[in-house]
């Protein structure tokens, strides 16, 4: 078909990028954006899905998730004004997390623009600092060019969102301009001297530990993150979506011994993620009486720490960067898993660890702790299932106890730990991964964000299993304020409260579990219903996870 209007511009950009699904909850603003993708003209590349929410927040949180499951763009489509203003927590998160989200929006007329229009806003200005561009399309005539923009920026490494907003005459009047053919981001290379330099280090490093972050997985270099860390037999801690690289049980992942890892360590090579509070902002080696060596790799020069001292850095393609290390490392004289008895003694450590933690998370205990709902799980977990994460304190057992068997197998809100997340994610993952098992993990106040959105899963037919850890509070701020001050307060919710029947009145099913020996026969009758299903967990109030950090 030709195009008829600016919507059609528009689709026909997506389309070329791949984009299978938009996410959206419907405004009047972007009408023409809906119209082109359901006007099918039977091109060979698929008119995206609509798939509308109840927050916009989910929306932007799907697409982000899309993302970080895909590896390819994800496509949020939102209304002006309160539309784009309810999606600032989902672009923030995709900010931190470096997730390539392209965020359309719609804008009130350009020729009413200042006489108080509907929902009339300057949207850019609000998303600049969490966006790698916000920018208004100029008119109807670069509308295919700034949506194709939009794509490649987001995109491009460090990837990113990026916000454009359309005045409603671009969308709804004629189009014009060609449509641009989609550019491949561009890849930089590492520095060959920067390397030599890094492998220098290892070679000179009897204790030295290798992290392994998202940006890894989203750059595509898992595999050669995995060969680097197993030709010279390097002790891995994951971190985010670098969790399952190496997968549970592997004799180099040494994550539930990071503690004795990085205290000893005397050379750390961080890799795909930044020097945050979940890595003691870029110190290790305490435990010697000698701080460690750093290194940091990233996929682009802008995330390489500038907080902290550097031993070595390297930034470009994270598969060139591992595979030129290996070569830089045989040059410079490392030896084959040379290693491996490091390596092997954390690895003892760690499966010390694990051994310990058989008693709770078989726990018995009434009320019930919370660690049983974790032995459970893993009973019933495939190899590629996908586990979201949306809590704190519940979440952080998850963090702690869910080892994923394979990458791209976990997602959390990642380090702006933004609480809400969940359904969004869980509905992108139930289309990224249609034959494997979603498990939606939910802290009780989480679930108060976005438990609305399990009507989304049910209208559009995209079964979850949802397990709420209800402890009746806010958990992370209830028991800190409670060691500060002697008392709480504001951290409290209702004991008990149905979520479950939220959920069946929405059309789903649930159940709630108030004694442990319930948990696997709930859990398997959630897998086995084929709908959205939600298991409401009582656990004790009074069990706090034990916590190294407060990310302060």
């Amino acid at each position: 078909m030709e195009p008829r209007h600016g919507g059609d511009t528009v689709i026909s950009v997506v389309r070329r990028h791949g984009v299978d699904t938009m996410f959206t909850l419907s405004g009047g603003h972007v009408f023409p954006i809906y119209d082109a993708a359901l006007d099918g003209d039977g091109g060979a590349a698929p008119r995206p899905r609509i798939l509308d929410v109840r927050h916009e927040q989910t929306a932007v949180f799907a697409a982000e998730a899309t993302a970080r499951l895909t590896r390819g763009p994800g496509l949020a489509v939102l209304t002006a004004g309160p539309g784009v203003t309810n999606g600032v927590s989902g672009i923030a998160t995709a900010h931190f997390n470096g997730s390539p989200v392209v965020v359309l929006g719609g804008r009130a007329p350009r020729g009413r623009w200042g006489s108080g229009a509907l929902q009339e806003l300057d949207h850019p200005p609000l998303v600049a600092p969490i966006t790698k561009a916000a920018l208004t399309a100029s008119g109807p005539e670069t509308l295919a060019s700034d949506v194709e923009r939009a794509f490649a920026v987001a995109t491009t490494p460090h990837r990113g969102p990026v916000f454009l907003d359309a005045h409603m005459e671009d969308l709804f009047g004629p189009p014009a301009g060609a449509v641009p053919e989609p550019r491949p981001p561009t890849r930089e290379s590492p520095d060959p001297d920067a390397l030599d330099g890094i492998a220098a280090l290892l070679a000179g490093a009897r204790r030295p530990v290798l992290v392994l972050g998202s940006d890894v997985w989203m750059d595509r270099a898992d595999e050669a993150a995995r060969a680097f860390a197993e030709e010279f037999a390097l002790p891995v801690v994951a971190n985010g979506q670098g969790r399952g690289i190496l997968p549970a049980g592997h004799e180099l992942l040494v994550t539930r011994a990071r503690g004795r890892a990085f205290a000893r360590a005397d050379l750390v090579i961080v890799a795909g993620t930044p020097l945050d509070f979940r890595l003691g902002y870029g110190t290790f080696g305490s435990g010697t009486g000698e701080q460690a060596k750093v290194v940091h790799l990233a996929d682009a020069p802008s995330q390489i720490a500038a907080h902290v001292p550097l031993a070595g850095s390297a930034s470009g393609d994270l598969s060139e960067v591992f595979t030129g290390l290996v070569t830089a490392a045989y040059k410079a004289g490392v030896a084959p898993r040379s290693h491996a008895d490091w390596a092997a003694g954390l690895h003892d450590v760690a499966r010390t660890a694990i051994a310990d933690d058989a008693a709770l998370l078989a726990s018995d205990a009434d009320p019930i702790h919370p660690m049983r709902v974790y032995g459970e799980l893993a009973k019933v977990l495939d190899d590629d299932a996908v586990v979201i994460g949306d809590g704190g304190d519940f979440v952080s057992y998850a963090g702690k106890y869910v080892e994923p068997r394979r990458p791209g197998g976990w997602l959390d809100p990642g380090p702006y730990g933004c609480l809400g997340t969940g359904p969004g994610y869980a509905a992108a993952a139930r289309l990224a991964r249609p034959s494997s098992q979603v498990v939606l993990l939910l802290g009780d106040g989480a679930a108060g964000f976005s438990l609305m959105d399990a009507d989304t899963l049910v209208r559009h037919g995209l079964p979850v299993v949802m397990v709420v850890g209800n402890n009746g509070a806010w958990g992370l701020e209830k028991h800190p304020m409670r060691m500060l001050y002697g008392y709480d307060v504001a951290a409290d919710l209702r004991p008990g409260c149905r979520y479950d029947e939220v959920v069946r009145a929405l059309g789903g099913a649930g159940e709630l579990v108030t004694e442990p020996d319930r948990i696997g026969p709930a859990l398997r009758r959630a897998f086995d219903s084929g709908v959205p299903y939600l298991v409401n967990v009582v656990t004790d109030p009074d069990v706090a996870y034990p916590r190294s950090t407060t990310g302060v």
